[in-house]
This record gives C-alpha cells, structure tokens and sequence, in this order.
C-alpha cells in the first residue's frame, strides 16, 4: 500500500459532510422550535417535537458517531432501544391494569 493510499484510509470523512450534517441539525433544530413559535396543540406538536427529536437522534449517531457506514450497528443503536421501550411500556400497562382491578375486588372502589 502507499503512502498517498494508507493516508486516505486514515483521513477520514471530507469536511463538507460533518457542515452538512450540522446544517441539518440547525434545520431541525429551528424546525422544532417553530412548532412552539406557531403554538400547535395537542398530539400534532407531540408527534412533530418527537419526530424532529428522532430525525436529529439519527443523524448524529449517523454521522458523528461514524455508523452510516455499519448497518448493523447502526439499527441496533437506533431502532432496539424504542423496540424495548416499547415491550417495557406494554408490560407496566398490563400490570397497571392488574393493580388497578386487583384494588377494586380487595378494596372496594
């Protein structure tokens, strides 16, 4: 391998991606906050805070943390964390629903 090639493999990324990525951030960034400027309501600005907060979520551990490039990785660091967010939600749910009955027989309600 020379010299010109093995510093190319360890130079990295151009510039222009990591100004690019940060433009994108400030987007999103001024994104969410005009949800707020524009006093949207209700499960419309929930839904879009959570969207924009996602999207940036996503691109920093893209780009920053350098996993656009493993796939694998990359959908284990973003889509397994929610999955089990998820599974633990559904099961505190079934068991709010346990309690919930099990004071009303033994409690009265």
């Amino acid at each position: 391998m020379s010299a010109s090639a093995r510093h190319d493999a360890v130079q990295g990324h151009s510039i222009r991606l990591y100004l690019l990525a940060w433009g994108w951030l400030f987007v999103l960034s001024a994104c969410s906050y005009l949800v707020d400027y524009f006093h949207l309501q209700g499960g419309l600005r929930g839904f879009l805070i959570l969207l924009f907060m996602i999207v940036k979520a996503g691109l920093i551990v893209a780009v920053f943390m350098h996993m656009a490039w493993e796939r694998t990785a990359l959908v284990y660091a973003i889509l397994v964390p929610p999955a089990a967010l998820l599974v633990f939600v559904a099961i505190m749910a079934f068991e709010a629903s346990y309690t919930l009955l099990t004071r009303i027989a033994f409690l009265g309600g």
